[in-house]
This record gives C-alpha cells, sequence and structure tokens, in this order.
C-alpha cells in the first residue's frame, strides 16, 4: 500500500496551519517533564530493597512523593483500562463463559485489598529480590484491584443494554466482531465508562495508605509515596505532616481532574444518543480548548484521520446490498473467536481449580468454632453493608439526578465532587474517630459511616452518568406534556437512571465489603479499636500473618457476596433491562 500520498496530505495540512504557539512550546515542556518524572519512577525501581524505607515527613519531599503515587495510580488505571475491555466484552458476548465470569468477578469485587496482599506482595518480592521492582509492580496489582471492578461491571452492563436496533442495524452491515466493538459497543458505554473511571481512581486511593506502608507481621513492604508519608504522619503524631499530606492529595487531585478527566468528560459528550439538543448547556474544558489549538496536535490528528480514509479505501465496509454476494451464517472470525474463548475459559478453569485445592489445605486448620464465628461475623457486616448502601443511595440519587441533568450543575460540581470522591476516606479516619470518641458512639455503629464515606460515590458517580444519557428529546417532550415533579421521576428519570443505578448499588456494596477491613479494625493514638465483623477478623489474621483464617475469613466473604449478588443484585438487574430500559 502506497502512504506517500496520504504523508503528502498530512504535509500539506501541517503547512496551512501556521506556525507553533505558545501552546505548543507548553506541551513540548510538559512531554518533557513527564519523561522526567518516567526516569526518575523508573529509577525507583531498581533501587535495592531495604529492610525499612525511611520516609521524610519534611513538605518538601512530598513533591517526589505525590509523583510517585500519581504514578502508579495512571498505570494501574491503564491495566484496568485494558481487563475491563477485556473482561467486559467477554462476559457480555459469550453467554457460556458469561456463568463463569460474573460470579467471579463478584468474588473479586468483594475480596478486599488484604486478600490480595500477602500473597502477590511475597510472591513478587520473591521474584524480584535485587530490585524493588517486584514491590512495585505489587503496589500497582494493588491499586488495580480498587479500580478495575466497577468498571468492569460498568462496560459488561452497558454492552448488554445496547437496543437491539443498533445490534440489527451492525448485522444488516455485515460489521465484524472489531467494527462492532469500535463503532457500537464502545460508543454505547462510553458516558458510564467515564465517570466509572474517575471513581475508580478514587477507590484506588482509599487504600493508599495501606497498599505503600505495607506490613506483614514484623515484615515491613514500605514504598515512598503519599500514602506512606501520610501513615507516618498518623504514627507519630505529627499535625503538620498530615496538613501537608491532605494539602498534596487534593492539589494532585484537582490537577489530574482539570487536566484529564475534564477534558475527558466534555470529549464523551459526543457519545449522547439523542435528537433533540433541548436547552442543554455545552459543557467546556480550557484545557480541551488549548489543545485544541495546538498545531502539533492538529496536525497528527489530521495524519490519523488520512491513515485511517487510506485504510478505509483499501478495505471498505461493506453495504447491506452487498450482503447477498457474503452473507454467510457467521462472519470467518466467529468460529475463531468462539474457539479462542473456549480455550480461554478452559485455562481459566485449570487456575481456579488450582487455586480451589490450594484453598482447601490452606483452611483444612481452621476450626469449626472459627468457621461458626466467621459467618457470624459476616451476618454483622453485610448488616453495615446493606445500612451504608441505602444511606448512600438516599442523598446520591437526587443530586446524581441534579447534576447529571444540568450541564451547568455539573460544570460547577464535578471538580468538587471528584476531589471529594478521590480523597482517600482513611487518611480521615483519626478525625471521625476522635468525633465518635467525643459522642459516645460505639465502632460498631460508627463503622457504618466508615463504609459510607468511601461507598456513596459509587452510586452517585453511576447516577450522575445515567443522567447524562437520558436523551433531551424525551425530557423535552415530559416538558411539553407538563409532567413534572413526582411523576416524571417515576415515569422517565427513574427508568433512564435505574440500570446505572444497579451498577452503582452492587459496586457500593462490594467497595463497602472492602472498606470493612478498615472501618472494624481502626488504629487511632496508639490503641486499635475493633467492631465484631468479618472486616475486622481479616485485619486481625493479616497482623498476625493467620494465613488459615485470612483465607477462611475471604473464602466466606466471597460466599455471601456472591450469593446476594446472585439473588438480589441479578434480579434487580433483570428488572432493569425488562422493563426499566429506555431502550425497549
Amino acid at each position: 500500500m502506497d502512504l506517500r500520498p496520504t504523508w503528502s496530505y498530512a504535509n500539506a495540512l501541517w503547512q496551512r496551519r501556521g506556525r507553533l504557539s505558545w501552546i505548543d512550546g507548553a506541551l513540548v515542556l510538559g512531554l518533557a517533564g513527564m519523561v522526567a518524572i518516567v526516569i526518575e519512577f523508573a529509577q525507583e525501581w531498581e533501587t535495592v530493597p531495604q529492610a525499612a524505607v525511611e520516609i521524610d515527613l519534611h513538605p518538601a519531599a512530598l513533591i517526589r512523593y505525590t509523583f510517585f503515587s500519581l504514578s502508579r495510580g495512571l498505570l494501574a488505571y491503564v491495566i484496568s483500562l485494558i481487563f475491563t475491555l477485556a473482561y467486559g466484552y467477554w462476559a457480555a458476548n459469550d453467554a457460556i463463559a458469561e456463568r463463569v465470569l460474573l460470579p467471579l468477578l463478584d468474588v473479586l469485587q468483594s475480596v478486599p485489598v488484604l486478600g490480595f496482599m500477602p500473597g502477590v506482595v511475597l510472591g513478587l518480592v520473591a521474584a524480584f529480590p535485587s530490585s524493588n521492582v517486584g514491590l512495585e509492580l505489587a503496589a500497582i496489582i494493588m491499586i488495580f484491584t480498587g479500580q478495575a471492578w466497577n468498571m468492569t461491571f460498568s462496560f459488561y452492563y452497558s454492552l448488554r443494554s445496547i437496543p437491539p436496533v443498533e445490534r440489527e442495524v451492525a448485522t444488516l452491515y455485515h460489521f465484524n466482531w472489531w467494527q462492532r466493538f469500535k463503532w457500537m459497543e464502545v460508543p454505547s458505554a462510553m458516558m458510564g465508562l467515564v465517570w466509572n473511571s474517575m471513581m475508580s481512581m478514587a477507590g484506588g486511593w482509599f487504600f493508599l495508605m495501606i497498599i505503600e506502608s505495607f506490613r506483614l507481621g514484623h515484615r515491613d513492604f514500605r514504598l515512598p509515596g503519599i500514602g506512606s508519608y501520610m501513615s507516618v504522619a498518623v504514627d507519630e503524631g505529627h499535625t503538620g505532616a498530615m496538613l501537608w499530606a491532605i494539602f498534596a492529595m487534593v492539589l494532585m487531585i484537582v490537577t489530574l481532574d482539570q487536566l484529564l478527566w475534564r477534558p475527558v468528560v466534555v470529549w464523551a459528550q459526543k457519545f449522547r444518543v439523542e435528537e433533540g439538543a433541548g436547552d442543554q448547556i455545552a459543557m467546556t474544558s480550557w484545557f480541551l480548548d488549548l489543545l485544541r489549538r495546538s498545531r502539533i496536535l492538529a496536525a497528527a490528528t489530521d495524519a490519523s484521520a488520512s491513515l485511517t480514509s487510506t485504510a478505509d479505501r483499501v478495505f471498505p465496509p461493506l453495504r447491506p446490498a452487498e450482503q447477498t454476494q457474503h452473507a454467510s451464517p457467521a462472519p470467518p472470525a466467529t468460529s475463531v473467536t468462539r474457539w479462542t474463548s473456549m480455550l480461554c475459559l478452559i485455562a481459566l478453569g485449570v487456575v481456579l481449580f488450582w487455586g480451589a485445592a490450594r484453598l482447601a489445605v490452606l483452611v483444612s486448620s481452621v476450626s469449626l468454632t472459627q468457621w461458626e464465628h466467621t459467618l457470624a461475623a459476616a451476618m454483622l457486616t453485610l448488616v453495615r453493608v446493606l445500612i451504608s448502601t441505602a444511606i448512600g443511595t438516599l442523598w446520591a440519587l437526587p443530586a446524581g439526578l441534579a447534576i447529571g441533568l444540568s450541564p451547568r450543575l455539573s460544570r460547577i460540581f464535578q471538580p468538587i465532587v471528584q476531589v471529594v470522591a478521590s480523597f482517600p476516606a482513611p487518611m480521615l479516619f483519626p478525625l471521625v474517630i476522635a468525633g465518635f470518641t467525643w459522642g459516645g458512639i460505639s465502632l460498631g455503629w460508627g463503622s457504618i459511616l466508615l463504609m459510607l464515606l468511601g461507598t456513596q460515590w459509587y452510586i452517585l458517580f453511576n447516577v450522575i452518568a445515567g443522567a447524562m444519557t437520558i436523551p433531551a428529546d424525551l425530557r423535552e417532550a415530559a416538558k411539553s406534556y407538563r409532567i413534572g415533579g413526582w411523576r416524571r421521576f417515576t415515569t422517565l428519570y427513574a427508568p433512564g437512571v435505574f440500570p446505572f443505578l444497579v451498577t452503582g448499588w452492587i459496586t457500593a456494596a462490594g467497595g463497602a465489603w472492602n472498606a470493612s477491613i478498615v472501618a472494624e479494625y481502626v488504629t487511632f493514638r496508639g490503641q486499635v479499636l475493633t467492631a465484631n465483623g468479618l472486616g475486622a477478623q481479616i485485619s486481625d489474621a493479616a497482623q498476625r500473618a493467620d494465613f488459615s483464617l485470612l483465607a477462611a475469613s475471604l473464602f466466606v466473604m466471597s460466599a455471601v457476596v456472591v450469593v446476594f449478588n446472585r439473588t438480589v443484585w441479578r434480579r434487580c438487574y433483570s428488572l432493569a433491562q425488562q422493563r426499566f430500559s429506555l431502550s425497549n
């Protein structure tokens, strides 16, 4: 294929765009700074492991620590996004695999970070004994476990909610799997994926203090970062350092929102499905506007579009009229895809069988009394999880509708919500616990509030995403027919956001189970405060390096979550598909 006309076209576009502006210079400097940060972060990976990393509590050290934590979070997000697209697509398009993948996803989202950390950290540290590569990879994987699950649930449910008419059009035009994925499935899931991506970053920060300052028995696996900085400051009672850590965390979150998430949200507006513009106010991003004025990015975009156009001319898509000549019961790639899926499913089954065998050996030493106590603790934690989810829904549903239906409110509150949601709630636990002590509130009840601090945002972000996907023409029709107040909520808004709300409930409940390990087991002023529950039992077992009890506790937690998801949340999702879907 001769690409010379394409490059000539791109060069002509470059010549017509004029001289480089200060925006291009700032962009080049920014890219150079990112390269320098990557080099600095890579050097940290090559550091020889130490028995205990010394954390400098001077405020100037926070600059370096914040960049390290941000780099880990972004790398974990890239892995989470790849996992989401692959796992969600597989589960949504393979009915056989779906029966295994969805329950497995329920288990994965319910397992707290302490359930993954011991095995992952010890395994990777042993694999890279002469450098920090293993410990850094373990930290990134742990952050990934706080990010991936709600994104995957959102993507899967979005794919399953695609209107049948769109799938019929894709079949009519004889789309292959890649064309369906690129032009139908990803655009349909984009709004939910974007808002859940923001929530995923928040979920990754939630356990930052534990991830960067992890201790197992007498071993200290500490990494330099804002989480370990805050952990050391809390242990030493250094109020000034704690305030500096909070300031650095807020500054990092605001910067990330303005330079990444706000432009992505504005860009994603083009994927909204609606026929009328209504009275919508266009959302804007000052950083995205600057990028659009960059000559370098414009030339790169033109070159990419020209390459795509050339590829389309060489490999033109089939038209409906051409199907009589090329029609077949299934595209050629279908059988290959089916066999690939089957092989992956077999490999996954082998891994799960091996894991189940190892788990059986590990929990064989747990006594019947311990099993009974674990099950009772799981029921107490389940009650706290449901109460925190219900409280979160009471305020997040109306607030999410208000923000999602109004671009003006979204422009005002998105940065605020992003900052509040992304801030690691455990950093505020000392202040909240002090309030509990002053008010005479036991941790048994107070742990519900501690769970709520980290899980309510899953509901809010999903409701906002659902409200933003309600077509403007339906809202105009409701306004024209003077359907307002409670009736508009029950006939339009509730059906429109209910599928997203179910996703929010599932991920919020999973987040609450995860948060239980820090909500039911809190260190305050040198004392360990516990509430009777499964989260406290898991934290205590991890502290004592009691792997048998830890494995038994995680098994019970996963079993309770899977049973509840299958009997309650799954029925809610079926209801959302059958009765409360705007595509029906």
